[in-house]
């Protein structure tokens, strides 16, 4: 394609393109380079777009934090019904996709893009979001009373965030097993059980 040549929704393109990458070749195939052929376009665009690489990468990790929004909406909504450990083993697995834990583990391999969150509000949303979206959803079942007054919901949220992740990026792309994430979540908040107070 002419480098000169105008590409309707370049950005989104080359998203999609990226992900198609991780999900095929693994962190190591996502190269600009890559991502430029994978797209069909002329290796200049993507720089067009975006000021670097790094940056590029973290818009990838970007686009997937509409999904954490969506079922942040749904996890809130479930607040008061069913169990506290079923409502966030659901949350947690339905965001669990392959595309998305090809972005969180290249997130996590990358020392420039792990450093962006202390700099940059904007950048590496995943990890920071899904840990809002739980602490959210368990401050609303505390003030239901499903779960101890005294709970300490963003360590919790902090806590099941970092195990889920832990699970979900030892896998080696193999889906995450819901029976597992759901022992993490009982360990640490047993299910219909408020916890006791310090």
């Amino acid at each position: 394609m002419p480098t000169g040549a105008a590409i309707p929704d370049a950005p989104a393109r080359l998203l999609a393109a990226a992900g198609r990458i991780l999900l095929r070749d693994g962190p190591a195939g996502l190269t600009s380079r890559a991502v430029t052929a994978e797209a069909r376009c002329a290796k200049g665009v993507l720089h067009r777009h975006f000021a670097s690489f790094d940056d590029f990468l973290a818009g990838l990790a970007a686009s997937h934090a509409a999904r954490i929004g969506v079922q942040a909406a749904v996890l809130q909504d479930a607040a008061g019904t069913g169990s506290v450990a079923g409502n966030l083993t659901t949350a947690l697995v339905s965001l669990s996709g392959a595309a998305t834990l090809a972005v969180i583990s290249h997130l996590i391999s990358r020392d420039g893009l792990r450093a962006r969150p202390r700099r940059a509000s904007a950048s590496a949303p995943l990890l920071r979001e899904t840990e809002a979206m739980i602490a959210s959803y368990l401050h609303a079942e505390r003030e239901l009373g499903r779960i101890a007054a005294n709970a300490d919901t963003d360590t919790l949220a902090f806590a099941l965030t970092a195990s889920a992740i832990v699970h979900w990026t030892s896998r080696d792309g193999a889906p995450p097993e819901p029976e597992t994430i759901r022992k993490i979540i009982t360990a640490l908040i047993p299910d219909g059980i408020p916890l006791p107070p310090c």
